[in-house]
């Protein structure tokens, strides 16, 4: 195939994804509403009845403080799932794989189109985002149930190929001679798996504050805040790599590690932000509603840096691309 095919089989694989992830989000969102409601208070007993143990950090967890390796659980409340939820929850779940295909086929295709690594400016960014918190949130399920999260992770997942797709969209091309290097595969990679990491936690932190007390069709809260501090405990080295090796391509490119760029600035915030967050839950001993805020502002950091700054704020890294 063409160069220029293989750019239109990527747009339409993103067409494809953004169908199947509105699909699955629907089949979630059946699945959530019609079966097995959860008490968050029971889910908080769960986790209050678990041993004080030695987590792999060496600090000891506190009772009533969910352990890292702790099982995601429902706390059944009232009558179970009805056969029909379950079975829209399976079948969205396959959905939800089969966008993810289509989402690493836009990738793989549009990286072939332009001979380079496909992560050039903010579409391509945008779109590798989406398959990385798509990737997330599938790679948890393998291990633990966490498909009350879905419904909400696919519409995200959607919306950010949405504007990827309406706002971002530049075509297939080359990059910028600064981009024109190898470290676009260290740096850049880590810091999308890293954010992909980070907005499935954010996507528990929102659903964590909306969440009343008592019995409701939304995940418990016990259960939220332990996905979400999971996937920070996995993304937190990422991006702390990902900070590292773009000072050392800084060095190669400008001949300087530190230049206080705009991008440069708001990515050492957003570590700092998400520091902050897991040194309050390891030392301080905070957990709930405080550090779920905590993660919250650290998330909002991350999308500003992740977006804000390319488009808003000129500085060497303005590779936006939209007009």
């Amino acid at each position: 195939m063409s160069a220029e095919q293989l750019a239109e089989l990527s747009d339409l694989f993103v067409v494809a994804a953004v169908l199947l992830y509105v699909v699955a989000m629907v089949g979630f969102a059946i699945e959530l509403a019609f079966g097995r409601a959860r008490s968050d208070k029971a889910a908080a007993a769960v986790g209050a009845k678990q041993p004080v143990t030695v987590g792999a950090s060496g600090a000891a967890t506190e009772a009533g403080e969910p352990a890292a390796d702790a099982p995601v659980t429902d706390a059944p409340a009232g009558k179970g799932p009805s056969r029909g939820a379950v079975r829209a929850g399976t079948a969205a779940l396959v959905l939800a794989w089969l966008g993810w295909a289509a989402n690493f086929g836009a990738i793989l295709t549009r990286g072939l189109s332009v001979d380079r690594w496909p992560w050039g400016n903010m579409y391509e960014f945008v779109v590798a985002i989406c398959f990385a918190a798509v990737t997330a949130f599938l790679a948890t399920q393998l291990r633990h149930n966490v498909r009350f999260l879905g419904a909400f992770v696919m519409v995200t997942a959607a919306l950010g190929l949405g504007l990827a797709v309406k706002v971002f969209y530049t075509a297939a091309g080359p990059v910028v001679p600064a981009l024109d290097s190898y470290w676009i595969a260290i740096h850049v990679s880590a810091a999308i798996v890293a954010s992909g990491l980070l907005t499935l936690a954010g996507v528990a932190g929102v659903l964590y504050l909306l969440r009343g007390d008592g019995v409701s069709r939304l995940p418990a809260r016990a259960d939220l805040e332990r996905v979400a501090h999971r996937a920070i405990v996995f993304a937190f080295p990422l991006w702390t790599f990902a900070v590292i090796a773009g000072a050392l391509w800084a060095d190669r490119a400008w001949g300087r590690y530190w230049g206080w760029d705009p991008k440069e600035v708001w990515s050492f915030i957003t570590w700092v932000a998400y520091a902050a967050y897991l040194h309050a839950k390891a030392t301080a001993g905070w957990r709930g509603r405080n550090a779920t805020i905590v993660q919250l502002v650290a998330f909002g950091c991350l999308l500003f840096n992740l977006i804000g700054v390319n488009i808003f704020i000129d500085g060497l890294h303005s590779y936006a691309d939209v007009d």
